[in-house]
């Protein structure tokens, strides 16, 4: 689905199973389910097993990616353990470095990423204090009531040098409307899309993931 310098792609917040498979087969490279119960995206624990059980028998390659926020070790460990685990644990809430280090180091089978709200510029520097803690880092937009699915950007001038030694990827109004802009700017390995390819919270309008993906497989 993508060309050589084409980001990876994650799609967030999918809630049914139906979805994730048929956006699985697109071609995509990660699907995210939300664990924090205040999202209005926020699917339950026996609901999120099921999901990722059918993406692990249906289409292994895809990263499963469960976003959490504020658990402490032993909700993260029962979440990643039994049927259905995920393969990614995007922790989005006020982690610590060392929280991470304990994770990365006694599961180093989950990929574990670190979401991080940029409100200002300067607060991409704090990314920097994680490159040796986790595998990989979400940039999304700061929001005063919620974790993400906001659909802010960020501005792309604040992006334009971002250098960091590990995988980082960037979410906030990513769509087709938006996409060749922030790829004429800036290089993420990833891009997350989430409110903005939706019909409502948490069922996608599949001709917008298609839409998006079109535009990332053409030439630039």
């Amino acid at each position: 689905m993508k060309t050589q310098t084409s980001p990876s792609v994650k799609i967030c917040g999918i809630t049914q199973i139906e979805q994730a498979l048929e956006i699985a087969s697109l071609g995509v490279d990660a699907i995210g389910v939300i664990g924090v119960e205040s999202s209005p995206r926020f699917l339950c624990e026996k609901k999120r097993r099921a999901l990722f059980n059918e993406l692990i028998g249906n289409a292994p390659s895809i990263k499963r990616v469960w976003v959490v926020a504020n658990l402490d070790i032993k909700e993260i460990r029962e979440g990643i353990e039994g049927e259905g685990s995920p393969s990614v644990v995007q922790l989005h809430g006020a982690e610590s470095r060392k929280l991470c280090e304990e994770l990365k180091k006694s599961y180093p089978d989950i990929q574990w990423w670190k979401a991080l709200q940029i409100r200002e510029k300067t607060d991409l520097l704090l990314a920097e204090n994680y490159q040796n803690s986790v595998d990989a880092i979400l940039l999304d937009a700061w929001s005063r009531n919620i974790l993400g699915g906001t659909g802010k950007r960020l501005p792309i001038k604040w992006l334009k040098n971002i250098n960091y030694k590990i995988p980082w990827w960037l979410a906030g109004g990513v769509s087709d409307f938006s996409i060749d802009e922030i790829l004429s700017k800036t290089q993420p390995s990833g891009i997350d899309a989430s409110s903005k390819l939706e019909i409502e919270p948490g069922i996608k309008d599949i001709e917008k993931v298609k839409a998006l993906l079109n535009k990332l497989k053409s030439p630039r």
